[in-house]
């Protein structure tokens, strides 16, 4: 039987953190106080450091089994104690009702700081029903801090599977803008349609017509006959 993602998370921070930071973790999910809780979501880089998770070949091929297409090899330890947290608030306050922790979740987000909505939108493709935060993970989209927007748009299989078509052609669009190479969009190939083709096609005339070049990877939001129709 393949481990939950919270119990391969917390062993992973065990391994790189120590058994008391793993306890830490484990005594943090577990408080009932949505004050303790953020308090102790914003501190797990206090007990966990923010050293690169760094995760070893056989930690990966555990964690992909349990979460097929998550990629976590730009998280840091903190980023795994805090999924840990919500994984574990997850099914302690969907037990009460499935509104409970919906509301934790997001007071924990719209409490923390730009490298704490990081962390919570690296893990949210990891959450219980993830549909319920699409209107935050949409919302995240929109913010000029690149790190935060590359934490919901890279690495991350949550907007191509829960986000509306226009929302996630906008996604690539940005990630176009600001240079990041659409290989980090995860599922990206399955959500190519028509008006995103039309809109990379349109966005690769414009930069030829202000003689700036043209992203490398751009062909990878079109669709097949806008790719030839590029290469003329």
């Amino acid at each position: 039987m393949t481990p939950s993602p919270t119990m391969l998370l917390l062993s992973v921070v065990r391994a790189r953190a120590g058994d008391a930071a793993a306890d830490w973790a484990g005594r943090a999910a577990a408080t009932e106080s949505v004050d303790a809780f953020c308090n102790a979501y914003t501190a797990a880089p206090k007990h966990v450091g923010r050293a690169p998770l760094a995760l070893a070949e056989s930690e990966l091929s555990h964690l992909m089994a349990a979460a097929p297409d998550l990629r976590c090899d730009r998280w840091t330890v903190d980023d795994a104690a805090r999924a840990v947290l919500l994984l574990s608030a997850a099914q302690r306050n969907d037990a009460k009702g499935a509104e409970a922790f919906v509301r934790l979740a997001i007071e924990c987000y719209e409490r923390g700081d730009a490298r704490e909505q990081q962390s919570w939108l690296r893990a949210i493709s990891l959450l219980p029903q993830p549909d319920r935060f699409t209107a935050v993970a949409v919302d995240a989209c929109r913010t000029n801090i690149i790190p935060l927007f590359e934490a919901i748009a890279c690495e991350n299989p949550y907007p191509a599977r829960h986000f509306p078509e226009r929302q996630f052609n906008q996604l690539v669009l940005k990630a176009l803008f600001n240079s990041i190479a659409l290989a980090r969009v995860v599922g990206l190939s399955t959500r190519v349609n028509p008006d995103l083709s039309r809109m990379a096609r349109d966005y690769a005339a414009e930069r030829r017509a202000a003689a700036r070049p043209v992203p490398s990877d751009i062909a990878m939001a079109m669709i097949d006959d806008a790719r030839q129709e590029l290469t003329r």
